[in-house]
């Protein structure tokens, strides 16, 4: 065992409850990191692993899917740093708030069936929220209630989980139940399940020790170390989904062959919101949306104090990226939710600079 992985197993483990709206979106200082050139998946997988170890990641799992099918997965370093486990592209890691897509669809399928309109008001469902006017569903949905609904975004975790309380009142059925059974099954995610600390895991079937064991345990990065923390316990619409990158892929490429939601539907999915004063926005209905370059970006991050995740979807290109890692600076250094723009991640770019604007070839391509 290296002095790096004794120095970690002295650890004490830590375990922090956290609510779901303690996400925070300020960024820290980190030094820029040039994209240059590289030879193929050789010199991106060498430069993703070098930004792994610059942002003191144990473990990443990631994935890019093109046209239809995942060309590339690879886990980098360590799942369980301790036990010198290593990161698969099926291990599951905690989402945080890349939940949210998922639960966007969820509540978009109700829409359509005609048991919920984006317009009602969230007081039918018993959801009461300071405001100064009539907070309507599609304000939780793109991060618009506060202040004058509609009028400005504002990310808040928070209040995007009170869709819990819209998805139940529509049809009596739990977000988990309902992502479960229209999600998870058909697409036959068997590396992804509700949080296994909330009894909502046991909506799987799956066997939850069997489970645990393959998960990449938490981390939490102060000083330039290490400490093992334990995962929260939340699970609902803003946050607490554990999923592999492989399966997170899996999920965006049923988005592109049209499953879950009328095409107009997802149409309204990725379009941005537009405020009431005729503003266009950084959000649609569960996902961040942005032009950089030409290209559209269809992306969300996650970040709690033990994990943080990413997808960059390019839909014209047929693309997605996912990665998923084990401490939060996939998204701390950056303040993705701060500014909406993705381009702050090195991460992000690394891919977007090699295979959405630049011509670097992929497997099937």
């Amino acid at each position: 065992m290296t002095t790096f992985m004794r120095s970690l197993a002295r650890l004490g483990v830590l375990t922090l409850v956290l609510a779901c709206g303690s996400e925070t979106t300020e960024p820290t200082t980190t030094s820029p990191i040039e994209v240059v050139h590289m030879q193929g998946l050789v010199g991106f997988e060498a430069q993703l692993d070098s930004l792994r170890v610059d942002l003191q990641i144990p473990g990443l799992g990631a994935a890019i899917a093109k046209d239809g099918a995942i060309v590339w997965s690879m886990g980098f370093g360590y799942a369980d740093a301790v036990a010198e486990r290593p990161a698969t592209p099926t291990t599951p890691f905690h989402l945080a708030s890349l939940t949210k897509p998922f639960a966007a669809t969820i509540l978009m399928q109700l829409v359509e069936a005609g048991a919920v309109d984006l317009d009602d008001p969230v007081t039918d469902y018993g959801v009461n929220l300071e405001a100064n006017g009539i907070i309507r569903v599609r304000h939780l949905l793109n991060h618009t209630s506060e202040g004058v609904p509609g009028s400005e975004y504002s990310y808040n975790g928070g209040r995007f989980a009170e869709l819990d309380r819209v998805i139940y009142g529509a049809s009596g059925r739990t977000f988990g139940e309902l992502l479960v059974e229209e999600i998870l099954q058909p697409l036959q995610l068997n590396h992804t399940a509700p949080n296994p600390r909330n009894g909502a895991f046991y909506l799987t079937g799956l066997d939850r020790d069997a489970f645990m064991a393959e998960m990449a345990a938490g981390y939490d990065l102060r000083d330039s170390r290490l400490y093992p923390m334990g995962h929260s316990a939340y699970f609902g619409s803003a946050a607490g989904l554990v999923a592999s990158a492989e399966d997170v892929a899996t999920f965006s490429l049923a988005i592109d062959a049209g499953a879950f939601l009328e095409p107009a539907t997802w149409d309204s999915v990725f379009t941005p919101a537009v405020s009431n004063t005729g503003e266009t926005l950084a959000y649609g209905l569960g996902w961040f949306i942005q032009y950089y370059e030409g290209a559209k970006l269809e992306w969300h991050y996650g970040y709690w104090d033990t994990n943080s995740s990413l997808i960059v979807r390019a839909p014209e290109k047929g693309l997605t990226y996912v990665v998923l890692g084990n401490t939060n600076m996939l998204s701390r250094p950056y303040g993705l939710g701060l500014d909406n723009n993705v381009m702050r991640s090195d991460v992000a770019r690394l891919f977007v600079a090699a295979f959405v604007l630049g011509d670097e070839p992929l497997p099937g391509g």
